[in-house]
């Protein structure tokens, strides 16, 4: 994916403090960081797709049941509990709207969804007046988006499966890598090629520190070279969960024959 130069903004979200908890101690933020902004062009939320997520309670389970959901414009989902980051236990069984989820996830993209930070809003039933009464919502709770099955060939949502994500949790994160700079690499400017590697890179985020993506500035880029895990520059509390030499993408060159034709004398 290439953007150019003015769509992006090298600054990194903060969107609130952490709780006093021990992975605040050991982790604790850097208190003037700027807001991240958006700027036409880039996956950004909108106001025609509601960054609430409505589901609805869901008593059992099983394939009988997960067909006659879709049936019905719904995606069986679950919603776990955060323990290590990426598995939990209080599971709780929901169903949300399939054109919802679409919507979603055709706008941003599907790893931008898979990054992406939603208030989930669980109700005894959906209801398209926003303005229904607050007895009818059983849950608010923010969560991540952890997986979502498509239908092959389709941009139809099969299931999809959330984890909670309060402030003091750790979370396991496939951030999208945004390359840029392309336009002045003097390896491309050569006529060489990217070759792109990585096209998100997993970090363990706390929930209240997870960057939309990840900027690779490939302005100073010349045949041969290469930019590693270790290179990106990302908020410091996020932990790499890649070994730092793996790479990102590299710059290729055209083959040089080694067999050259013989000059006739």
């Amino acid at each position: 994916m290439y953007l150019p130069r003015h769509i992006l903004i090298r600054t990194f979200i903060h969107r609130r403090p952490f709780s006093h908890s021990a992975a605040a101690i050991l982790h604790p933020p850097e208190p003037d960081l700027e807001p991240f902004t958006y700027l036409p062009g880039f996956p950004k939320p909108n106001p025609k797709h509601d960054e609430t997520i409505l589901a609805i309670p869901r008593r059992d389970s099983g394939k009988n049941i997960s067909a006659k959901e879709r049936k019905v414009g719904r995606v069986p989902s679950i919603v776990f509990e955060q323990e290590d980051g990426q598995h939990g236990g209080n599971k709780r069984l929901i169903s949300v709207r399939t054109d919802q989820i679409r919507k979603l996830v055709n706008h941003l993209g599907r790893s931008f969804f898979l990054s992406r930070l939603f208030n989930l809003q669980v109700r005894h039933q959906f209801d398209s007046d926003s303005n229904s009464n607050d007895e009818d919502v059983i849950e608010n709770v923010r969560v991540l988006p952890r997986s979502i099955h498509l239908k092959a060939g389709t941009d139809a949502p099969l299931n999809v499966t959330f984890i909670r994500a309060p402030s003091e949790a750790w979370l396991k994160v496939d951030i999208p890598i945004v390359f840029i700079g392309d336009d002045v690499s003097p390896g491309l400017k050569k006529g060489a090629s990217l070759n792109t590697i990585k096209r998100t890179v997993k970090y363990l985020c706390p929930a209240d520190i997870i960057p939309p993506y990840i900027e690779v500035d490939l302005s100073e880029l010349d045949v041969g070279q290469k930019i590693l895990m270790g290179d990106l520059n990302i908020h410091p509390a996020l932990k790499l969960l890649h070994s730092k030499d793996e790479a990102v993408c590299k710059i290729m060159g055209q083959r040089v024959s080694e067999t050259q034709p013989k000059k006739s004398k």
